[in-house]
């Protein structure tokens, strides 16, 4: 009889949960060239050519309307294509969410503004395309881990309504994200201060940028009041990345009273991603869920 229920109840489970596909790739820019893309550039799992998404959609009648697009960390240098992209979408599935796993360009083949227009064009993809995946085109998130968390960050401070008279319908709608998730994220890239990543920093601009651009990519000081909600999950022990990062951005938020949760754990080295193995950290995806509810992204 105990065996019987088990099985009903797996049985149960199977059929309530979202009806989720197989990840799918396609190329951000399928009709030519992404803007500045190398012909010849080098191509892999972690260091692709041409910028693409991995496609993690729920079914329309079990979708909840919800989309995020994530951001894997690596430095600006490569891609955590599993612990923060594959783990990352699934986890969005299981609460009927459509993610979107984006390989965007990086050095030392990229520097900016290549990822940038990467996550802009992945947002627009999303947008454009929310009723082929039964979204709800005003709740596309945008989510990053460490230099994928400055790029989600890049996302949340620089964006613009699209381009009414552009050739690409999916150039006509906007880039902006309607919230954003920031993992123990690259803020600043100004290499003076002691709490900037150097590595990202160097990638992304090198290592003797213009001030203006480090001015207008160290994100905390482009907070403005059209910057989206955002939810922000940091440790206190991550020296790779410190807690400065991730203070000064909420404290922005907080000064433009913008709608902002973040969680600091004192314990957990960086890179960690969803922590399922960690007794103290496995906590946070529940936390990000309840505030993505409180704030209605998951539905009424």
């Amino acid at each position: 009889m105990t065996r019987l229920l088990l099985l009903t109840t797996l049985l149960i489970g199977a059929l309530s949960a979202p009806s989720v596909h197989a990840a799918e790739r396609i190329l951000l820019w399928p009709q030519g060239q992404a803007p500045g893309e190398i012909v010849d550039a080098e191509d892999s799992e972690s260091r692709p050519a041409r910028p693409t998404l991995d496609l993690y959609p729920v079914d329309k009648d079990k979708a909840n309307g919800c989309a995020v697009v994530v951001c894997p960390g690596g430095g600006y240098g490569g891609l955590a294509m599993d612990h923060e992209g594959k783990q990352v979408g699934e986890f969005f599935n299981s609460h009927g969410v459509s993610a979107f796993v984006l390989r965007y360009r990086h050095s030392p083949q990229y520097k900016h503004p290549a990822p940038m227009l990467d996550v802009h064009r992945a947002l627009r993809y999303v947008r454009a395309n929310a009723d082929k995946y039964g979204i709800d085109p005003k709740r596309i998130g945008v989510m990053g881990f460490s230099a994928g968390g400055h790029l989600a960050s890049t996302a949340a401070t620089h964006f613009d309504d699209g381009d009414a008279n552009a050739a690409d319908p999916i150039d006509r709608v906007s880039c902006r994200p309607d919230f954003a998730i920031l993992c123990y994220p690259v803020i600043s890239i100004d290499t003076t201060k002691p709490y900037t990543h150097k590595g990202s920093s160097y990638n992304l601009v090198g290592k003797e940028p213009d001030p203006a651009l480090i001015e207008q990519l160290s994100n905390a000081r482009q907070v403005t009041k059209d910057t989206p909600p955002c939810f922000i999950f940091q440790t206190d022990a991550d020296t790779a990345v410190p807690a400065e990062n991730s203070v000064y951005f909420y404290l922005a938020l907080r000064e433009h009273k913008i709608p902002a949760e973040m969680h600091i754990f004192r314990p957990g080295r960086h890179g960690l991603g969803l922590a399922p193995n960690d007794p103290v950290l496995k906590v946070w995806p529940d936390l990000l869920i309840n505030w993505m509810n409180l704030m209605k992204y998951l539905g009424e």
